[in-house]
């Protein structure tokens, strides 16, 4: 009986033994950006409401890739959204510095409405 290759190549596509048998040596591609709380939450969505574009982005070796880079879209427009209510009530360092409560009461009051945007926007949807 002759000794099989450990691994081998065939019709472009790696292949490596498993006991008697060849399977696919499948490479997920390298993904360091953490997906953060709006990826987490949309990972979730897609899961329950969206199954089969879950399985697609999981199956195509791309759902982390797509969760860091709807994270970090969020994460800056969260930051515009804040930025500019900010600015339309007059939320000022001087507000801060002269009423820390009502500051507070503010920037939780802007913080909560941007958010819940960003939820309908960008992940429920």
């Amino acid at each position: 009986m002759k000794k099989l290759k450990e691994r081998m190549t065939e019709n472009g596509m790696d292949y490596i033994q498993v006991g008697d048998y060849y399977i696919p040596d499948l490479q997920l591609p390298e993904e360091n950006r953490p997906i953060g709380i709006w990826g987490r939450m949309n990972k979730a969505y897609l899961e329950l409401y969206h199954p089969a574009q879950y399985n697609d982005l999981v199956l195509s070796g791309k759902l982390w890739t797509y969760l860091a880079d709807l994270n970090e879209q969020a994460q800056n427009r969260l930051n515009c959204i804040i930025a500019q209510m900010k600015a339309a009530e007059g939320i000022t360092e001087e507000l801060k510095a002269q009423n820390q409560m009502e500051w507070v009461r503010a920037m939780n009051s802007i913080r909560n409405r941007a958010e819940e945007i960003i939820r309908s926007e960008m992940i429920y949807c």
